[in-house]
């Protein structure tokens, strides 16, 4: 008898390629309309509700009622987690358009994962807080959360993001995250969510409508470069 988690009924779920659109394209933290995400995996309506109907009783979806409208959006940050961790084990993707490779150019340069910044931007600012020592490598090589230091705790607060209140019982604060485009850690957790915000607010970041990719503005590349040392 098998006492652990049928795990097998998730991965069902996301096997179905119409599916597994419907999730990557929410995993910027939108709810989306049945109708645009039929389109977007080429799909007639009535199949995008069966699918649809089926990710919502299966856990992965919620579905938000508005009007004569349904929207749906990821169950929670642990979705898009399963999501991106599976990206980052898959195959690389086979690019067979110049519209394609343009789209999987500015996903990997900077895109938003449900809060939290990832790609290319999101790595560099990893890496940045671990040159300073404000973040440190967990002592157990199997860890999943960076560690704080109390330097680090400094310097963010002076940088306008506070984490004390914020964590909450169940939410990892600075989570090692596997980025799928760049095969390299980035952060998740609540400090990846305060660092993105962080950016928006400044105006060093920008997400592009109806895309989860990230564009840095000009003041953005100035302000990364002076405050940590990123060129772009």
């Amino acid at each position: 008898m098998n006492t652990y988690p049928n795990i097998s009924v998730i991965a069902s779920l996301i096997a179905d390629p119409s599916r597994a659109i419907f999730l990557e394209a929410l995993l910027d933290g939108r709810a989306l309309p049945a109708g645009e995400l039929a389109y977007m995996a080429s799909v007639t309506p009535q199949t995008a509700s069966s699918h649809l109907a089926k990710l919502v009783e299966g856990g992965l979806l919620v579905v938000e009622q508005q009007g004569r409208h349904r929207y749906y959006r990821l169950a929670g940050k642990e979705v898009a987690f399963l999501i991106e961790t599976m990206g980052s084990i898959a195959a690389p993707v086979q690019v067979r358009s110049l519209k394609q490779s343009n789209q999987l150019q500015h996903l990997s340069f900077a895109r938003t994962c449900y809060g939290h910044l990832a790609g290319k931007l999101g790595i560099s600012l990893c890496e940045a807080l671990l040159r300073e020592g404000y973040l440190e490598e967990p002592e157990e090589e199997q860890a999943k959360d960076y560690h704080i230091t109390e330097i680090g705790i400094q310097w963010l607060t002076s940088f306008g993001i506070i984490l004390e209140g914020k964590a909450g019982s169940r939410r990892a604060v600075a989570r090692k995250c596997l980025d799928w485009s760049e095969r390299r850690h980035h952060i998740s957790g609540v400090l990846g969510d305060e660092l993105g915000r962080r950016l928006s607010e400044l105006d060093w970041t920008r997400q592009k409508a109806g895309s989860r990719s990230v564009e840095v503005t000009e003041a953005g590349k100035k302000g990364l470069y002076e405050v940590f040392g990123i060129s772009l």
